[in-house]
């Protein structure tokens, strides 16, 4: 398909800028591939949905604060240091972003605030894109102590247009959160709440864990038409032997397996046996870019947010849910004033 194809008139009033004073208090779209139907409704009645042997697979990253501000040595400038992966831990290398990218040049140093925290650019990789080593005296756990010190919650601040405030650090976070290491939210799973997985569990759904530690890779924007030539970056994942036993026993009873989220229904795509079963995974990386048509093998069902015009998210759901279908309930979102984005309303697709 074409990147074209994925364009559509988005006003921004209807870009979620803050979550939800309940974090289940989200309106939820429900999308029937089978009938073409779409129903409103919110977001707690997700409970009826599923029951006795079905599994929701969640994606259990954890964010962390990957928003630096540092200054650069002799000229004191402000320099914006945003953490996308740590590339050798002993050698204390990460892959980042800066911005003002101009200013920054192999060799400089970088000094954040008053702290011990000093990097030194060794390699640009993009434009934009730098490996840095850190150069810090304590233990690993010492530094990454600093890092949250100093570091800020990584809200795409250029579509969230507003500063971070204390309330992001919970909510830009599922309750899922477990494994630290990626620099944005699985969103869709930020609407659940103890209560509502509670009452799930109580009707005989499972919740099973897998972890993909999402990076830029996820958001990059795509810029060919052509989206065979599009490449993505890899991203670290893993899949545990507990969720692959319970996804697997699921399928084989024509159980409903929901990806709560595009990156955990990736996780699932990335690891899957010629028996068309789920295969654990300990430490993996995938580039895997699902856009239409494309065959799934695992997910039977998706929860999703609304996602931005061109962006791969709306790719990945375009893939699930049907092209002409999805449009269509995009079109009926922006007329219902659905709220798109990180924390607006979610889709449900059956």
């Amino acid at each position: 398909m074409k990147l074209s194809a994925f364009k559509f008139d988005l006003p921004h009033s209807l870009i979620a800028m803050h979550p939800y004073e309940q974090r289940d208090g989200a309106r939820m779209m429900v999308v029937d591939r089978k009938t073409g139907k779409i129903e409103h409704k919110n977001f707690t009645d997700i409970v009826d949905y599923f029951g006795d042997g079905d599994v929701m697979v969640m994606n259990n990253t954890k964010v962390f604060p990957a928003r630096l501000y540092g200054q650069k040595e002799k000229t004191g400038a402000k320099i914006e240091v945003f953490l996308l992966r740590e590339l050798n831990r002993q050698m204390r290398l990460w892959d980042v972003l800066v911005d003002p990218a101009r200013k920054i040049r192999v060799g400089n140093k970088l000094y954040f605030g008053d702290s011990d925290l000093v990097a030194e650019v060794i390699d640009n990789t993009t434009s934009r894109g730098r490996t840095i080593r850190f150069l810090f005296d304590g233990t690993h756990e010492e530094m990454m102590r600093a890092i949250h010190e100093l570091g800020e919650t990584p809200i795409p601040k250029d579509i969230i247009q507003r500063e971070v405030v204390d309330e992001d650090r919970e909510r830009f976070q599922t309750i899922f959160a477990d494994v630290e290491g990626a620099v944005a939210a699985p969103t869709a799973g930020m609407h659940f709440t103890k209560n509502v997985v509670r009452k799930m569990e109580i009707s005989g759904v499972d919740f099973s864990p897998v972890t993909l530690h999402i990076g830029i890779g996820t958001f990059r924007n795509v810029d060919v038409e052509d989206l065979t030539k599009h490449k993505t970056d890899s991203e670290n994942f893993f899949i545990p032997e507990e969720t692959c036993v319970l996804v697997n026993k699921a399928l084989d009873e024509g159980k409903k397996v929901c990806s709560i989220g595009t990156t955990a229904m990736k996780t699932l795509e990335s690891s899957v046996s010629a028996g068309g079963r789920l295969k654990p995974v300990e430490n993996g990386w995938t580039d895997k870019f699902i856009f239409p048509p494309y065959d799934f093998k695992i997910s039977t069902t998706l929860l999703t947010n609304f996602h931005l015009p061109e962006s791969i998210l709306l790719m990945t759901v375009s893939a699930f849910g049907g092209y002409d279908l999805m449009m269509e309930a995009y079109k009926v979102a922006i007329k219902e004033k659905y709220k798109f984005f990180t924390y607006g309303d979610v889709m449900l697709i059956l």
